[in-house]
């Protein structure tokens, strides 16, 4: 086991900022980071056994102790709970003999709980030792189990499935569909290479020029001007420059970048290079969350593919000068990475907590450098704009936000999947399209957006109303909001926050403690209004994730404050401390028998 730490180091050339290679290869093979592999990894990386601790300790699929030689991981998202997730989750426990969290006495099979993996069109999904089964039933569950017990490799167990692609299928082990609903631009027909060949006949400042006439704004969510931020890079002057692909798409919900990455990479990395063409970097880096791992053999193929033509590597389309190439880095499961800041301290080997700002990445980014970090869509946006033209792109959509956007549409819905649309759709058109009925809610923007109710399903979607990533989740009025969509999400924002920012570490869990109050019916008036005056305080939290991790709460208050009112009681101030509860583990290992009037019994 150390020999093979050893030589996965050198591989790496004892660079400290592999770290997170290294680690996901020990991890896959050994199935565990033990505890002198830390310190060996110390020693041969020069690193204090602690920074290694830290990062191991800071990620999902990292474990210091052995975790099953099977290790199943089931999705917990609000949609997999809608799609019959408690009955899967019964039969993996009854046949494996153990529950969640749990590793069976023989260390074959490891049950374990996990946020979206990004599989919510097909849910109830799991990952199987980096194999992805979607629209598992409870007799599926068992038969793995068996199956697993019996010595079957897990992709054995997937049979002849496989991916929905006509073409190129083959390095995709996997039972994940695409689901492509609507097809745009971004998913329709592209030739490889046009784009940079185009773009060689330009400057670097004309194509920075046609991206911002283009008005394309990022896909993330936040909408930043792309042209404007490749602009701010390419004038520093530092020559050595990054471009990131943000493809850590962890809001439950999303899974756009998923379906872009299996059927148009080619367009992805045209991206990329032509970002590199225009801020002058030669190093691109597509930072990938680690629940796409599946995906590894497939998105390699299609990068030597594109070095033999040319389109990557040295003198691209016959440029001289033009060089850039693309490497893949890993997460290791934390939604918070996808914040450009922590994505980058991830890349470099850390825990992915976010960076002060400023400096800014476009400054000062991967190893200090100048780095532009742009999403999947933003830069297959930035290709199709060089090879149609700005004003082909301000054509589409709405006046402030040009260009379509590709939404993930999940819940209760008929037709889940991938809708690309122009922007300036209202909600309600959405949902027709969707085959959505009896809808009580929609969750726009994943749990960090707004949750809206029928009366606003006029809204348009664009970024001068209501501005999104791409995530669409339809509540249906079969469903408890506040319990089975609410609470979920708060805690998957609890489970999620890096921990460095008190208000997001400690205050998120007093919104849930309060919301759970609300629900065992022992809320007040003044428990609401705490947790609205609470809103600015969240807001003093350091990134993104803690500024919103509330939203989904005080969208709902808003929105739906019906629901919070029936379950409130008429008076100032409700104790929701449960003596009984509270002195119960106590007494059972004394013995005796709890007397609330006064004293006890043995």
């Amino acid at each position: 086991m150390l020999d093979f730490i050893s030589s996965t180091i050198a591989k790496y050339g004892k660079d400290q900022t592999r770290l997170m290679d290294i680690l996901i290869q020990i991890q896959s093979s050994v199935g565990y980071i033990p505890e002198e592999g830390i310190a060996l990894l110390g020693r041969e990386l020069d690193l204090p056994e602690a920074d290694i601790v830290q990062t191991v300790s800071f990620y999902h699929f990292f474990s210091t102790e052995p975790s099953g030689k099977v290790r199943i991981f089931l999705d917990d998202s609000v949609v997999a709970n809608m799609k019959g997730r408690k009955e899967v989750k019964a039969a993996f426990e009854q046949e494996a003999g153990i529950k969640f969290g749990e590793v069976t006495p023989d260390n074959q099979i490891g049950l374990f709980d996990t946020a979206c993996i990004g599989m919510s069109d097909q849910e109830p999904a799991a990952l199987i030792n980096n194999v992805v089964y979607t629209n598992l039933t409870a007799a599926q569950a068992t038969e793995i189990i068996k199956g697993i017990r019996n010595g079957k490799d897990v992709c054995a167990l997937l049979g002849n499935d496989c991916c929905s692609r006509a073409e190129g299928c083959a390095p995709i082990k996997s039972k994940v569909e695409n689901n492509i609903r609507v097809k745009g631009p971004i998913l329709g027909d592209h030739e490889p290479g046009a784009a940079l060949r185009k773009a060689v006949s330009m400057t670097s400042q004309e194509v920075i020029d046609e991206i911002k006439d283009s008005g394309l704004r990022g896909r993330g969510g936040a909408g930043f001007p792309t042209g404007l931020k490749w602009e701010f890079c390419s004038k520093t002057e530092e020559q050595t420059r990054y471009i990131f692909c943000n493809a850590d798409e962890g809001e439950p919900g999303t899974f756009k970048d998923r379906v872009i990455l299996t059927t148009q990479p080619e367009l992805l990395f045209e991206g990329m290079a032509l970002a590199g063409y225009a801020v002058g970097s030669k190093q691109g880096i597509l930072y990938l969350r680690y629940e796409y791992k599946y995906l590894e053999t497939h998105l390699e193929g299609v990068l030597s593919a594109l070095r033999e033509q040319h389109l990557l590597g040295d003198s691209i389309a016959g440029k001289k000068g033009f060089d850039f190439d693309v490497r893949i880095q890993f997460g290791g499961g934390a939604y918070v990475c996808g914040e450009e800041t922590a994505l980058i301290e991830s890349a470099e080997g850390k825990r992915g907590e976010p960076r002060d700002r400023p400096p800014f990445p476009v400054t000062s980014g991967y190893l200090q450098k100048p780095t532009v970090v742009n999403n999947v869509e933003t830069l297959c946006s930035c290709a199709k704009i060089l090879l149609d033209g700005a004003d082909w792109f301000k054509d589409l959509g709405t006046g402030k936000s040009t260009g379509t956007k590709l939404l993930s549409i999940s819940g209760d819905c008929a037709k889940p999947g991938i809708y690309e649309l122009e922007w300036g759709f209202t909600v309600a058109e959405v949902l027709e399209m969707a085959g959505a009925a009896d809808v009580q809610a929609v969750q726009v923007g994943g749990p960090s957006g707004r949750c809206v109710g029928p009366d606003e399903f006029f809204r348009q979607l664009c970024f001068a109303d209501l501005a999104t990533g791409g995530s669409l989740i339809v509540i249906g009025k079969n469903r408890c909001l506040l319990s089975d969509v609410v609470l979920n999400f708060t805690e998957f924002f609890i489970e999620e926050s890096c921990g460095s920012c008190v208000p997001c570490r400690a205050l998120t869990v007093q919104y849930k403690e309060t919301l759970k109050k609300i629900l065992r019916g022992k809320g007040t008036e003044n428990d609401i209004v705490a947790m609205r005056s609470w809103r600015n305080i969240m807001l003093m939290n350091r990134c993104g994730l803690g500024h919103t991790a509330a939203n989904p709460i005080l969208t709902t208050i808003q929105n739906f404050p019906q629901l919070y009112e029936q379950l409130l009681v008429d008076a100032d101030f409700v104790s929701d401390f449960d003596m009984a509860e509270a002195v119960a583990e106590s007494c059972k290992a004394a013995g005796r028998i709890p007397n609330l009037d006064g004293g006890h019994h043995e």
